[in-house]
């Protein structure tokens, strides 16, 4: 793809670690504060720290969530990054705040047990569900580096792309529908798995982004 890859600044995402994740890639990445950057970019990456309703009101802010539904529904790449997971669904127990909707479902606290401390923090391995462009397929190397309290529950289970073991349960790892992709976890500091899976996403861009359901 000719031009630039977006990463989108709305005051809640680790910009740093995931700039000099891509940069190791040799994929310098273009810092989206409007919608009017959006006609440079061809794909698009929403990071995130923090909580779900000031991160909606931040993006609402700087004029992007509508922006972000266009974007969407015109079936452009965009990948999101731990609590850019869960922005994309409808709604969370974080807050009271709608989510952008890209993918119906909503995101949950993860349950209190006496095996698991929340947050969840560490490093655990996907549990594959379906193909997709940020995975390959019987790796047993992909483990990622997780911090989060809430986990999004996807009302289609076609859009789950994988899991991560949390007590006896396995909580969203990573979700795919058509050209939007995203991960729980943070591949910009899961050492060398995360490398791959990111070069997997540049990859699958530079091949004309394919659709996948």
């Amino acid at each position: 793809m000719s031009r630039s890859l977006g990463l989108i600044d709305y005051g809640m995402g680790n910009l740093h670690s995931v700039r000099k994740a891509f940069s190791r890639l040799d994929k310098e990445l273009l810092i989206v504060n409007s919608p009017e950057d959006l006609a440079n970019c061809s794909g698009l990456i929403l990071p995130g720290v923090g909580a779900f309703d000031p991160a909606m009101e931040c993006l609402e802010k700087i004029g992007m969530v509508s922006s972000l539904k266009d974007w969407a529904e015109q079936g452009k790449p965009l990948l999101g990054i731990c609590l850019g997971l869960q922005l994309l669904f409808e709604a969370s127990d974080e807050g009271k705040s709608k989510g952008l909707g890209l993918l119906k479902g909503i995101v949950r606290r993860l349950p209190s047990n006496e095996e698991e401390r929340i947050p969840h923090m560490g490093w655990a391995p996907l549990k594959q569900r379906k193909a997709c462009p940020l995975l390959a397929d019987n790796d047993a190397s992909n483990w990622m580096y997780f911090v989060h309290s809430y986990a999004a529950i996807p009302e289609d289970t076609q859009d789950l792309a994988a899991t991560a073991p949390f007590g006896k349960l396995g909580v969203t790892a990573v979700v795919w529908k058509g050209r939007i992709g995203a991960c729980q976890f943070h591949p910009e500091k899961s050492s060398i798995a995360g490398q791959r899976m990111l070069k997997r996403w540049l990859s699958w861009l530079e091949e004309g982004a394919q659709p996948l359901q």
